[in-house]
């Protein structure tokens, strides 16, 4: 028997500071939002991104 594949989903990640959409993911759908410090190239520092369907 052949496993079902599950479904993903594209998801961008989006800067809370200054609002850009930096990064890409494909994920799994359901879960939790996904909140990830990462390097946000307007601000040139570190920055929480969180995840944002479009």
């Amino acid at each position: 028997m052949a496993k079902s594949k599950k479904k993903k989903e594209i998801v961008h990640l989006v800067c809370e500071e200054s609002g850009d959409y930096n990064y890409t993911l494909k994920r799994r759908t359901g879960g939790e939002k996904l909140r990830i410090k990462k390097f946000c190239p307007r601000l040139r520092k570190h920055t929480v991104h969180v995840e944002k369907k479009k």
